[in-house]
């Protein structure tokens, strides 16, 4: 009986140096996809879940972890580097390709993503591990025997692009794929560099060294990959809609993603609603409930010029505006988006307030705006009668350091001497460490401070802190020249000073740069 026809094992790729070339252009093509997997799986852990220093830590810890785990997993493989090298760039780029959409969908339809985002740290940080020891073995394939000075500058060459496609990558991601493409597309468009990568070699420089079998697999793998994948790029803005829609119960109207955040404007009826990275910001019907007793407090001795911190969407200026002793009001917003959305879909609601003649609107950071104007600011320079701090809540470190101690120093330095500040500070029924927290941090910064609390419907018990310069908290109150408001009035302001006995006040350590506190409290208090 004739013996069976078997196909001869491939031989190693006779590489040149246009193909060692070729190969090191590779590396630094898939390095550059490695790393961008990275930044994607960091960017969404940011904005679906709040990201924060615990789980960025281990995304980057476990991505580091699997890398090693990959080049140890492939060892037995090496024999066959350049089938086994092409697989895992399909496999890269088709898993890498889909990880932003998965993610993305996974935690619309089931409010949490945390399983699929370890799973997904694993497995793309093990493939990409798995890159070096097979491109490693490939560009020593045709130099066998070589002296360890020679491996070394392999090595040396290997490592050299592996860490300049690196820096394109880093770059790629945030300047390029991020604000050009949005997520899901920037890494879709992330795997297809994947793909051709490994169609490109295994067309003209690995095609020797695979088996007809595998060259005919990795050619279907291939087709079904950037079909998949050109699908995904066509049809993202349609799958991300409909992922959207179901985080939000009322029809979205707007929904952009600017350099800082996700903005979603969703209306039902006479109902708007803002959401900043998911969170609530107003709801339309009781937003005159939150604004009025965030301002009128702080205008209770009829400032001529304000300060407002945040408050892009201008609410809070419109309440500004209505005092009737207000000259000049300075608002600093960090996002030009927002702003621009108070501007056009906004300015019914806003009175247009931020296209009056007394406003003075900066786009900046404010903790970087206050530190500059402390820094140039001469006996002549004028201060502000009433600072009024309309931000976001500390869900991240980003927003931490506008809740503390330092910040809080720089506000007390903006103002005239008696002069009013007034914080949102959050719920003290929902999150009471991180409002308490606040109200010491504002403390430490030399304040005294007098904490309220009013309900608006949409958020529940909700909590600020007045405060001013000096060893006395100030009295809650408002100016006989204040406006009529619809909720606001003396005797609703001095009941806003009391709190029932199960939320007393809370001595707390303040929130400070070097450690925010206040960034966990919050977390700690949505978790229960």
């Amino acid at each position: 009986m004739a013996a069976p026809v078997t196909e001869p094992p491939p031989a190693p790729p006779a590489l040149g140096r246009r193909g060692r070339a070729l190969l090191l252009a590779a590396v630094a093509a898939c390095a550059a996809c490695g790393l961008t997997y990275e930044l994607v799986l960091l960017t969404l852990s940011a904005g679906l879940t709040g990201g924060g220093i615990t789980q960025t830590s281990l995304i980057v810890a476990g991505y580091v972890a699997a890398l090693g785990a990959g080049a140890l997993l492939v060892k037995p493989l090496l024999a066959r580097a350049a089938t086994v090298f092409v697989a895992v760039e399909i496999l890269l780029g088709l898993l890498g390709g889909l990880s932003a959409v998965t993610l993305y969908v996974t935690f619309s339809y089931y409010g949490t993503d945390t399983v699929v985002l370890v799973v997904a740290t694993a497995v793309l940080g093990a493939l990409v591990g798995a890159e070096v020891p097979l491109l490693m073995t490939l560009l020593q394939s045709d130099r066998p025997g070589t002296d360890a000075a020679a491996t070394g500058r392999v090595l040396a060459d290997l490592n050299a692009a592996d860490y300049a496609g690196a820096l394109l990558g880093g770059l790629a991601w945030p300047f390029l794929l991020l604000p050009l493409a949005g997520q899901i597309r920037g890494a879709a468009l992330t795997g297809v560099v994947n793909l051709v990568a490994a169609a490109v070699l295994a067309a003209v420089l690995l095609r020797p060294a695979m088996s007809r079998r595998a060259r005919r697999g990795a050619t279907a793998a291939l087709l079904v990959a950037a079909a998949l994948l050109g699908g995904l790029i066509l049809n993202a803005g349609d799958i991300e809609a409909s992922a959207r829609q179901r985080l939000y119960a009322d029809p979205v109207v707007v929904a952009q993603r600017s350099d800082y955040q996700e903005i979603v404007l969703t209306q039902r009826g006479d109902d708007v609603r803002l959401y900043l990275d998911g969170d609530l910001q107003f709801s339309s019907p009781d937003e005159y409930r939150y604004h009025e007793a965030l301002v009128h407090p702080a205008l209770a001795r009829d400032p001529g010029r304000v300060l407002v911190v945040g408050g892009g969407d201008g609410l809070a200026a419109r309440e500004v505006l209505r005092h009737p002793s207000v000259r000049e009001v300075v608002q600093v917003e960090l996002d030009p988006a927002v702003l621009e959305l108070g501007r056009t879909r906004l300015s019914e609601l806003n009175g247009d307030a931020l296209r009056d003649r007394r406003m003075h609107v900066v786009a900046d950071d404010a903790f970087r705006w206050l530190r500059e104007r402390a820094a140039r600011t001469g006996p002549a320079t004028a201060g502000f009668d009433a600072v009024i701090v309309d931000l976001p809540d500390p869900d991240t470190p980003a927003l931490g350091r506008l809740y503390s101690t330092e910040f809080y120093g720089l506000v007390r330095a903006a103002a005239n001497p008696g002069g009013l500040v007034v914080v949102q500070a959050g719920s003290p029924y929902s999150t009471p460490a991180a409002y308490w927290r606040t109200v010491s941090t504002i403390t430490s910064a030399g304040m005294a401070v007098t904490p309220y609390h009013v309900h608006v419907p949409s958020f529940g018990d909700w909590g600020f802190a007045l405060a001013q310069v000096g060893p006395a908290p100030p009295v809650p109150e408002l100016s006989a020249r204040a406006p009529r408001m619809r909720y606001l009035d003396d005797a609703v302001l001095r009941a806003a000073a009391v709190f029932p006995r199960d939320r007393r006040p809370q001595q707390l350590a303040p929130s400070t740069l070097d450690h925010p506190r206040i960034v966990r409290d919050l977390r700690q208090g949505w978790s229960r």
